[in-house]
């Protein structure tokens, strides 16, 4: 499978398994699982689509730089780790100590909004962090230049806040009150 394609179909399968599954006739159930059969026959509905495999979807969900998916351990049933802004997707995550700092990656334009509200969850469940830098850096830098703010995760655990860790490293909260936030002294350097 080549990589555009890939990447392609990742993109698809997040919309479905994240945010819209019923663009392609799909349900999730209560902690975002769908069955593999449906999944594949839904995308194999769509026109770009319709000679996609199993074995694309197998490369997909083993090659995706975020492991951003994951198969039930009987491989009948597929879900997104996280990221989701589907309702009531309950991913069965128990609250974890968190390192003394996670980052997140962001772009300058939403900083104001960020020092002013801290950073929040909006359409999604979570707020989402990374446990190094250069994950963060990774994050931010899709959307134009990265601007990394460190988030004092020990502090906000000891203030009553929850941390999750999901199956593929990424670090969720509720929110991050700006109080918790490093913010860079300088940009543009």
């Amino acid at each position: 499978m080549d990589e555009r394609r890939a990447k392609g179909l990742s993109k698809f399968m997040s919309l479905l398994l994240r945010h819209r599954p019923q663009v392609a006739g799909l349900t999730l159930d209560e902690a975002g699982w769908v069955s593999v059969d449906d999944l594949l026959a839904g995308i194999q509905k769509q026109d770009n689509w319709s000679d996609m495999t199993r074995a694309e979807l197998d490369h997909v969900v083993a090659t995706n730089n975020k492991k951003r998916f994951e198969f039930s351990e009987d491989g009948i049933k597929i879900r997104a780790r996280q990221g989701h802004s589907v309702k009531n997707v309950d991913l069965g995550l128990k609250p974890v100590r968190p390192p003394e700092v996670l980052f997140h990656g962001t772009v300058e334009k939403y900083l104001g909004n960020i020092r002013l509200q801290g950073l929040r969850k909006m359409r999604r469940q979570h707020v989402h962090l990374s446990a190094d830098e250069a994950t963060a850096i990774n994050v931010g830098g899709r959307r134009g230049k990265p601007v990394i703010l460190v988030v004092r995760a020990a502090e906000m655990s000891l203030a009553g806040h929850k941390f999750f860790l999901s199956n593929n490293g990424v670090w969720l909260t509720e929110s991050v009150p700006t109080e918790f936030i490093g913010f860079p002294l300088r940009l543009g350097t």
